[in-house]
């Protein structure tokens, strides 16, 4: 059988995602270690700084009974010029899989194309696969929806930068046919070919989808999802940015606006009084402290789903 890789949530039909999604509840339900990858490795190759997505991994393997072996871009020959092609091939001599958190999607793309392992995408400038599929978790657990097809009822809000998280998040939603809105200040959308491939997906599910700057367009809402103004490789741009996305703030007043069932949701890490007040962390920290250890049990979920 020919390896699968997860680059984007687009890899994975939404019978796949309904799967996983199911694996990681009940992973998190027994909560038992396994021995499924006794004698395995997981490498884990870092170009960002990494908290979540690190040790969740690390423990998920070591929790399946794997061994994760990390792997600093720095401190490898590829700092020195070797090519993606060739590190891939070495790598895929000692590991079981490879997963990897970069800068550039295309890298990534390269790495799954000469390996022979799969490849899972940590995050990358376009995609955040993994983050996501802990998300919907989290919002199945708080809203106590035993099956994907009840969160079509959720009207989930991302406000914020149309970054890799957003991405993936329309993905996801367009695949499962869900109702998401993603409010962002004018000249921070969603690219226009990031929202036609999502729109490609909604005739056959059904997919509530909406691109705003309009704040008021949180009205109702089930889910509010933010994540911080100046994502990693952006730094140059954080003065400007922070005049531009004030007005867009998960803050009590905009929490008004939302439905009473309402939850709050950051991947993480946050800046408390920028895209999200002290106030509102503390608030809701139960949904948004969860979707972090959720992060462990949905990648245990994809290392089974990808590793054999």
């Amino acid at each position: 059988m020919a390896k699968k890789d997860l680059l984007s949530i687009y890899d994975l039909p939404a019978k796949e995602i309904k799967a996983i999604l199911g694996k990681a509840i009940e992973l998190k339900s027994k909560k038992k270690y396994l021995d499924v990858f006794k004698g395995k490795t997981l490498g884990i190759l870092l170009e960002k700084p990494s908290t979540r997505t690190m040790v969740s991994f690390s423990v998920a393997m070591v929790q399946l009974g794997g061994v994760p072996i990390f792997l600093n871009v720095e401190k490898m020959q590829r700092s020195r010029g070797e090519s993606i092609h060739d590190t891939a091939l070495v790598l895929s001599r000692f590991l079981d899989g490879l997963m990897i958190r970069a800068f550039n999607h295309t890298d990534v793309e390269e790495f799954a194309k000469y390996s022979t392992i799969p490849v899972i995408n940590g995050l990358t400038d376009y995609e955040h696969p993994c983050q996501i599929l802990a998300d919907i978790m989290t919002v199945m657990e708080f809203h106590k929806a035993k099956k994907i097809e009840a969160l079509k009822k959720i009207k989930i809000v991302f406000i914020g930068d149309s970054n890799n998280v957003a991405n993936s998040l329309l993905a996801i939603a367009a695949v499962l046919g869900l109702d998401l809105t993603i409010i962002s200040p004018e000249g921070y959308s969603t690219k226009k070919e990031v929202l036609n491939k999502a729109l490609k997906y909604t005739a056959s599910t059904d997919a509530e989808i909406k691109i705003t700057s309009d704040i008021s367009a949180v009205k109702d809402a089930d889910v509010i999802y933010t994540d911080v103004w100046t994502s990693m490789g952006f730094e140059s741009e954080e003065k400007k940015r922070k005049k531009i996305f004030a007005p867009y703030q998960v803050n009590i007043e905009l929490l008004k606006k939302a439905s009473s069932k309402c939850i709050v949701l950051h991947c993480l890490p946050a800046l408390r009084g920028e895209e999200i007040t002290a106030e509102i962390m503390d608030k809701y920290e139960s949904s948004i402290f969860t979707q972090a250890e959720n992060r462990l049990h949905a990648q245990k979920a994809v290392l089974l789903h990808f590793i054999k």
